[in-house]
């Protein structure tokens, strides 16, 4: 008997890929860089936990596509983080996997020559290398967990992970949730639901067993602990912001009715800014003003930035490309980021 007539018809091939331990292996993490990696994860739970009173900030651009300006924008956000370290904990936005509505380029690991030769092999690697590169300049890193094999391959270097809209609804992404090694931000749907984050945060607290793969790349059952550090991420939805007085204490509503702790971040991009990057620092200072004000739920804002305003289509020749300009979603550039500072809810120029 075959199953020949059955099974793969629209798979055209499969690809071997280098298991986790051997991306390890080749690029393995050093001493300072764990250092980074774990001085960032105990800072931003005890933060969760009110046990630390600055404000973190994730930071950067929307995706990253060229190391170059990624790691140019690292190194001025290391300095700048520097500055600021006493009231906030910076922590720089690297994302790697891009969701898409219909099509589009998916990102750096999925496409890293962004000439649709997809060769994942290699941008798996790179975007290893790309964070050890940052752990070793001292700055932590935050990303959104698309994929659920990808944190094997690199989830050692992150500090803090996104679940994003379209898939804080997942179980699967809920079950890999469980087993991060780092605080987990849920967003709430695209539609401004915060029910299916609240039920994630609850979900991903509690153990679960699913379908994996095991550094080997062998698949395995695995079988997590619980995850105790997940928070709710605003970010707007069908074109409404959420980050007003109104919508917050709405959400803290939500969490005490399911016994959790009011953590909550906003991200000042997406509905929240109608997708005007020009409009997030309006956002934070916003959530600013409620922290002064006596907000003790707002633990933390998300900013897309990078070192140049705006962004740009994928030119069919990659030598056009602006520097430093996202790919993706808008941002807003480097001087309005250095300049606006949450400590005090305005430009600091």
């Amino acid at each position: 008997m075959t199953t020949k007539n059955t099974e793969n018809l629209n798979i055209s091939a499969f690809d071997a890929m280098p298991t986790p331990e051997e991306i390890h292996a080749k690029l393995p993490i050093s001493e300072k860089a764990t250092k980074t990696v774990n001085h960032g994860r105990n800072l931003l739970r005890k933060i969760l936990e009110r046990k630390d009173h600055r404000l973190f900030v994730v930071v950067g651009p929307c995706s990253i596509h060229d190391p170059v300006a990624g790691l140019d924008y690292a190194r001025r956000l290391k300095k700048l983080a520097d500055e600021v370290g006493d009231t906030l904990q910076i922590i720089m936005r690297v994302y790697f996997e891009k969701p898409r509505t219909t099509v589009g380029w998916k990102g750096y690991i999925n496409d890293p020559f962004m000439d649709d030769s997809f060769r994942v092999d290699i941008g798996m690697e790179k975007a290893r290398q790309f964070l050890l590169d940052i752990a070793e300049i001292g700055l932590p890193t935050g990303t959104e967990a698309l994929d659920p094999i990808s944190p094997q391959y690199y989830g050692d270097l992150i500090t803090w992970t996104a679940i994003g809209a379209r898939t804080t609804e997942s179980q699967t992404h809920r079950e890999m949730s469980s087993g991060l090694s780092t605080p987990v931000g849920f967003k709430n749907g695209t539609s401004g639901d915060l029910g299916v984050a609240v039920n994630a945060i609850l979900s991903a607290s509690n153990p679960h067993s699913f379908l994996g793969i095991n550094s080997q790349g062998r698949v395995a059952v695995v079988r997590t602990k619980g995850n105790n550090h997940g928070h709710i991420v605003l970010r707007g939805g069908d074109g409404r912001p959420n980050y007003d007085t109104v919508s917050v204490t709405m959400v803290e509503q939500a969490l005490s009715k399911a016994k959790l702790p009011h953590n909550i971040v906003v991200d000042c991009s997406h509905a929240n800014s109608s997708k005007k990057p020009e409009l997030q620092p309006l956002v934070m200072t916003d959530i600013v003003n409620q922290i002064r004000l006596g907000n003790n739920s707002l633990l933390g804002v998300m900013i897309e930035s990078n070192i140049e305003a705006g962004n740009q289509p994928i030119p069919a020749d990659l030598s056009q490309l602006k520097y430093g300009c996202s790919v993706t979603d808008g941002c807003v550039d480097w001087d309005t980021t250095e300049k606006d500072d949450p400590r005090c809810g305005h430009s600091a120029s």
